[in-house]
């Protein structure tokens, strides 16, 4: 004879169903890892952009201040990648708890389910098969018949949903151990990564430290620069006032080769790229440099010709200006030919227009092998671009 589960045993069952549904509705850790790695990938792509600029900015000039913004921006990356990966080791800590309670309770509830599933079938296997003839007879009346038909029609649909039951929670016991299994071996590579991201940003601490050192170095060195530019620059200015008062001494109406008329129509000294212009210009580690004349880019040995007729009033070594040749062209007006490694004029001579004063040179200055051209009106300093013919 069938015979019906008790309470606790219904109750059981409603509560391993109540426990299943929990778990069905609990996000897979799996769909979790992906979330955060997708995080990862976020701040990673940020990184891998700053890490491309910055081997861009190397080797460049004036990068140093750039180095340092974007050294301190990667810094700011991997910090942030660090705190996500504490906040997921922790989240994902949580999670393996829960889930590992959750495979005990499962467990615990399977090995229960699966013992009462295995006394109902005992039972069903002592009572053996129940034929239609042994309900006929032993039914009192019509509705006797009716109400065991009816029990042994409950306890069938009891039986399968415990049947049911029992396979749903194998299964959930096989998920929660894959997923502890996965759910440990990432907590085991965030932890390791986290170990590498730290490495990174004592790297980065590391390589900000050096390029501090290298700014104050730079820094001193183009302040060092700069002084020596400014001392060189006023003795090219005293000798200058000194040949305009010599000039107005002489005589300050004579006639010179270069006037208002001869602006836009001189020649070039030589032929290069323009390097730099004329004016305020950047100079290496946030300073800033005035420049008197022009910078022509052209080899080392490049022959450098007068632009117009005069005489040579300086032909020497300048301070960092290196061999340099000043001419006197009359009436106010002075070319200077700046960073040459050779003279060919004297001073005191006379020059013609197109003369090859010397060679260029400049190859060990900041801007590397050029010459500077400048042109000055009683010892004021004029764009010579302006004067210059178009090229």
């Amino acid at each position: 004879m069938t015979r019906v589960p008790s309470f606790p045993v219904l109750l059981s069952l409603l509560v391993g169903f109540a426990s299943a549904d929990a778990a069905a509705q609990r996000p897979d850790i799996t769909r979790r890892i992906q979330e955060n790695q997708q995080r990862l990938d976020s701040i990673r792509q940020e990184r891998e952009r700053l890490q491309d600029q910055l081997a861009q900015l190397e080797g460049r000039l004036y990068t140093i201040t750039a180095e340092l913004q974007n050294i301190e921006q990667q810094k700011g990356a991997t910090a942030r990648i660090v705190n996500e990966l504490d906040r997921q080791i922790n989240s994902l800590d949580a999670e393996l708890d829960t889930v590992t309670m959750d495979l005990l309770l499962a467990e615990d509830a399977w090995a229960e389910k699966r013992a009462i599933l295995e006394k109902r079938l005992v039972e069903i296997y002592k009572r053996g098969d129940l034929w239609i003839f042994e309900v006929l007879l032993a039914a009192e009346s019509f509705g006797d018949l009716v109400s065991r038909y009816k029990y042994l029609y409950l306890a069938t649909v009891q039986d399968r949903a415990l049947t049911k039951s029992v396979e749903d929670l194998r299964n959930r016991v096989a998920v929660r151990r894959r997923e502890l299994v996965v759910g440990y071996q990432e907590l085991g590579r965030q932890r390791s990564e986290r170990g590498d991201e730290l490495d990174r940003f004592v790297s980065l601490e590391r390589r900000r430290a050096r390029a501090l050192r290298n700014t104050r170095a730079s820094q001193q060195r183009a302040t060092d620069r700069l002084d020596a530019l400014a001392r060189d620059e006023q003795q090219l200015n005293d000798l200058l006032a000194s040949l305009e008062r010599e000039r107005l001494r002489v005589g300050a109406g004579v006639p010179g080769t270069i006037s208002g008329t001869t602006l836009g129509n001189l020649d070039w000294p030589l032929s290069g790229r323009l390097l730099y212009k004329f004016g305020r210009q950047a100079g290496p580690d946030n300073t800033a440099i005035r420049r008197h004349g022009i910078g022509i880019s052209v080899p080392v040995g490049t022959d450098v010709r007068a632009v117009a007729a005069g005489t040579i009033q300086h032909a020497g070594p300048l301070g960092t200006y290196g061999p340099t040749a000043i001419l006197d062209h009359g009436g106010g007006y002075y070319t200077l030919y700046l960073y040459l490694s050779r003279l060919d004029v004297a001073a005191g001579t006379a020059v013609s227009r197109g003369q090859v004063l010397g060679v260029s040179g400049g190859a060990t200055s900041d801007a590397g092998p050029h010459i500077e051209f400048q042109i000055r009106e009683r010892g004021i300093p004029l764009d010579p671009e302006l004067w210059l013919k178009r090229r």
